[in-house]
């Protein structure tokens, strides 16, 4: 077990470092601190000019789509990277577990997710206010942690896709996009045609969205459970989506005989 936890943990501070693309402080912050918090300024004035929602709409929507580019397109690089840059051939070969190998890999992202939400909504509440009871601390814990998890999940699908597919961030791109449209964190899903709705509900923070909005009207913990355990399904079915791919990937790269998977 202690073998595990380390193969888990070294491996997947390790690979952050030597992977993750934003290694430089200035570029870290840049990316993953300063640019949500401008984001988040931006809509909440948006939303003010054209009188579509109040801040607090937007304030709790962007502080989970702050969790994208750390988890979403981190989990992406974590497995697209080991492409990009001929490292994924010696981890192919070697003889641990998979599942333990590309899990670790994710761990630092969902540390990345967390800090970056906490950061942005302290930033949030110190310039355009929240407005969130106390007893609604708890479930916006909860509500971020699984934002994390299910994010970091769904990156690894398409992380997974990139040991064949090229352009990956293009994906991701994307994919962010859906997540501003489909999830309720900017534009209402009441809104949205019933087609679009039903595509949001099987994707990461939409639930978690739900949650948060919940805890800032001060309903129950058990309604807000309820959305947080919507949010951790989601996150099951893109982890097993990510793990079955990447099975299947390798078995191929293993058939062609090319440990690169290209």
């Amino acid at each position: 077990m202690l073998r595990t936890l380390r193969l888990a943990g070294v491996g997947g501070i390790l690979a952050y470092r030597a992977l993750f693309n934003w290694t430089s402080p200035s570029l870290f912050v840049g990316s993953l601190l300063a640019a949500p918090v401008f984001q988040l300024l931006f809509f909440v004035y948006l939303g003010r000019e054209i009188g579509v929602a109040d801040d607090n709409f937007y304030v709790l929507g962007n502080v989970l789509l702050a969790a994208t580019g750390a988890c979403v397109t981190g989990g992406t690089m974590a497995i697209a990277n080991e492409r990009r840059y001929g490292t994924l051939g010696p981890l192919l070969l070697s003889p641990r577990s998979r599942v333990v190998m590309w899990g670790g890999r994710a761990l630092p992202y969902i540390g990345n997710a967390l800090l970056v939400m906490t950061f942005t909504l302290l930033c949030a509440a110190a310039t355009v206010g929240l407005r969130m009871p106390m007893s609604g601390m708890p479930g916006l814990l909860l509500a971020l942690t699984a934002a994390s998890l299910s994010g970091t999940a769904f990156g690894m699908v398409i992380g997974s896709v990139g040991l064949r597919a090229k352009n990956t961030m293009v994906m991701a791109n994307i994919a962010y996009t859906m997540l501003i449209l489909l999830t309720g964190t900017i534009v209402s899903r009441d809104t949205l045609p019933a087609w679009m709705s039903a595509i949001g509900s099987v994707l990461p923070l939409t639930h978690a969205t739900q949650a948060v909005r919940a805890c800032s009207s001060g309903a129950d913990l058990a309604v807000v459970l309820g959305h947080v355990g919507e949010e951790l399904a989601v996150c099951l079915l893109y982890t097993l989506m990510a793990a079955a791919l990447l099975k299947y990937f390798e078995w191929m790269s293993r058939k062609g005989a090319s440990l690169d998977a290209i």
